[in-house]
């Protein structure tokens, strides 16, 4: 089995990138084995909002460092894109240093991903909705895919 969870495969924002990694997973994942993909549900319906604080929180004993989490997140529509911006301060005492970084996703809807692991050589095997097993429609919380390579006779 191969597992790609929380929308890791969306994270690759070119379609080359997409098809390389798809191709690697099918060339390393035995005949018959299993490849496991959860997509984010429904990207663009992200509510965007600014510098908000997602964490805030001592570490360490006395005189030790506050962290505090800053997220923004943002659409590009024409990009079919959310980008999430972290900004992470680290104070400790009069000093703060302050680490930036985004992450991007590309929205991709379960019926898009499918022709594209059909496109790399593998059958869908299950869309599901959730963790027990419940069936995938467009309003499921989770989106799961359970491909397989097909076995060779």
């Amino acid at each position: 089995m191969v597992m790609a969870p929380y929308g890791i495969l969306q994270s690759l924002l070119h379609e080359r990138d997409l098809a390389s990694a798809l191709a690697e997973i099918h060339r390393v994942l035995r005949p018959g084995g299993t490849f496991g993909l959860e997509l984010v549900a429904d990207l663009p319906s992200w509510e965007e909002y600014r510098k908000r604080v997602s964490l805030s929180g001592w570490r360490g004993r006395r005189g030790g460092t506050h962290l505090t989490l800053i997220e923004t997140v943002r659409q590009d529509r024409a990009r079919r894109r959310t980008i999430f911006d972290q900004e992470f301060l680290e104070r400790r005492g009069r000093k703060t240093r302050v680490h930036r970084f985004s992450l991007a996703f590309r929205t991709l809807s379960v019926p898009q991903m499918t022709r594209r692991l059909e496109h790399a050589g593998f059958q869908t095997a299950a869309l599901l909705g959730d963790y027990r097993g419940g069936l995938w429609d467009e309003r499921a919380d989770v989106w799961i895919i359970l491909a397989r390579k097909p076995v060779v006779k």
